[in-house]
This record gives structure tokens, C-alpha cells and sequence, in this order.
């Protein structure tokens, strides 16, 4: 009797373990992954290609941009903090874009014509490039919108922002990231 018992909590104690060793080796992964996948400050910002929804071009990358400084913008129209940010984007737009700082926002909707009736209520001038299927947003690892991205000349990534931002702020990283004449 004794020895089944002992055998019992042999065979628990392994199972037990290996279930151990398991989560371990699990959570040890994710978290390797995880910080391979993060894009930080001071990265190359991954280049992009997608379909314009209001711009002259059908596409835009982002090396269409080379030697500017660059906002990348990650929003949707059903994201109620990326419709507060947008009227300040515009603002600045106009204020920045002779300074050679680009406003580039990807949009996140399923339908192009959301985006369009979007654009036209707001009245945003700005290049808006479509990414439908979430390539460029996995790419880039957001997961929360809005989630702006501040890219230097050089392509290196300034900042990086999760969440909405004031007119103040936005204003301080679109300074940061004007090219030196």
C-alpha cells in the first residue's frame, strides 16, 4: 500500500515538473519574442508600401519621404482618442510641411469608403495610406491606437507614442524631428 502511494507521488512530481518546465520554456519565449518584435527609439524604421486614400498618388512608402522628418500615424476612424488627434495632425500639417516634416497616417479601417467620408468631414489634407489587412500595423507592432511613430531624416525612430496626444506635445516631437539645413 505504502508503495503505491510512493509511486503515486513519484509520477505526480514528474508531471508536475515537466508542466513547469513547460510554462517556463513558454514565458521564456514570449518574452525573447516579444523584445525582437518591439520596434524602439533609435531603430530603423521598417519601410512600407500601401494604397493612398487621398493623395494624388496610387501608393506611398514610406522611403517616399527619404531626408524628411516623418509621423507616422496608426488611427481608425471607430478609435474616438484618433479623432480627437486629428484636427491638431491637420493643424501642424500645414504649419510643418515646409519645414520637410511629413504627416503620414495609416489607416486601419476594413473599408476605404468609411476613410473617405472621414477625411472629407474632418477636412484632412494629409497623406492617408490604408493598411486593411494589418500587415504595416503587425510590422510595426501596435496594438493600441493611436500609436505615432516620430522618424528622423535618417530614418531612425525619435519617439514613439501610444495614445492620444495634445497640440502641445505633438507640436514638441514634430520640432524634434525637422531635418538641419
Amino acid at each position: 500500500m505504502a508503495n503505491k502511494k510512493k509511486k503515486r507521488l513519484i509520477f505526480r512530481s514528474v508531471v508536475l515538473a515537466i508542466l513547469a518546465v513547460a510554462v517556463g520554456f513558454a514565458l521564456y519565449s514570449s518574452f525573447t519574442d516579444d523584445e525582437k518584435a518591439v520596434l524602439k527609439e533609435g531603430d530603423t524604421a521598417p519601410n512600407f508600401k500601401l494604397k493612398t486614400v487621398n493623395h494624388e498618388q496610387d501608393t506611398l512608402a514610406l522611403s517616399d519621404f527619404e531626408g524628411k522628418g516623418v509621423m507616422v500615424n496608426f488611427w481608425a476612424t471607430y478609435c474616438e482618442p484618433c479623432k480627437d488627434e486629428m484636427p491638431y495632425m491637420e493643424e501642424l500639417y500645414k504649419k510643418y510641411k515646409d519645414k520637410d516634416v511629413e504627416i503620414l497616417a495609416v489607416n486601419l479601417d476594413q473599408s476605404e469608403l468609411v476613410v473617405t467620408r472621414f477625411l472629407k468631414e474632418y477636412g484632412i489634407s494629409f497623406p492617408i495610406v490604408h493598411d486593411q489587412k494589418g500587415q504595416v500595423m503587425g510590422e510595426y507592432g501596435v496594438g493600441y491606437l493611436p500609436a505615432s511613430y516620430f522618424i528622423n531624416p535618417d530614418g531612425t525612430i525619435e519617439k514613439k507614442i501610444i495614445g492620444p496626444l495634445t497640440l502641445d506635445r505633438l507640436e514638441g516631437y514634430l520640432q524634434d524631428i525637422i531635418p538641419e539645413s
